[in-house]
């Protein structure tokens, strides 16, 4: 691959988008510095001089990921507790439907980091600290929106968001994810069970 001339500032984000797509592509034994410079069209050394150790490469790579999904979930733009169950089903199915259709391989680099993560207290932390920021929100619109058990319902609705992620990005149904209408009705119908509407 020919090499890049690449803005300081905007190196790092190429490198660690660069080890997300290593990451859906080759595994977590595939990630190398190494890998990482060549795919990348960077200069041998590169990610190596900003990211000394696999840890930091790998803790970096978790922080792009969440940025790089909650611009995918675009939380901040979450409909409001008085808008409605569908319209908190209509966006929450946009999102899922959209890191499937779009960005199937950034899903399979976060089961990659998931995985390693349970082998790596210091990136359980990382991965966690990230999947706060969209958990944390969704709880106050559950609560907000009269969830008798909103702690309860918001690790039932992300439970059944992953658990599609994963069938469609890596499981049984990777070959055919369903359209966003289908997803919408699904989540239409599991929030109606969780707040008692019909």
């Amino acid at each position: 691959m020919a090499e890049r001339t690449v803005p300081q500032g905007s190196r790092a984000e190429l490198i660690t988008d660069t080890a997300l797509d290593v990451l859906a592509e080759r595994g977590m034994r595939g990630l190398t510095h190494r890998a990482v410079d060549e795919a990348a069209g960077l200069p041998q050394g590169s990610t190596s001089n900003l990211f000394r150790t696999r840890q930091t490469l790998l803790k970096a790579v978790v922080t792009r990921l969440m940025h790089r999904e909650a611009s995918i979930l675009a939380i901040e733009e979450m409909p409001g507790p008085h808008d409605g169950t569908a319209a908190l089903a209509d966006a929450l199915a946009l999102a899922v439907h959209r890191s499937l259709s779009e960005h199937p391989g950034l899903v399979i680099a976060r089961y990659e980091l998931a995985l390693e993560a349970t082998r790596r207290p210091e990136l359980r932390t990382a991965y966690d600290t990230a999947g706060r920021s969209f958990r944390e929100p969704l709880h106050a619109l559950m609560a907000a929106a009269g969830s008798a058990h909103p702690e309860w319902h918001t690790r039932s609705l992300i439970a059944w968001c992953e658990g599609l992620l994963f069938t469609c990005a890596a499981g049984a149904d990777h070959v055919a994810p369903p359209d966003h209408e289908t997803v919408r009705r699904g989540l239409t119908e599991l929030l109606h069970g969780m707040l008692g509407r019909s």
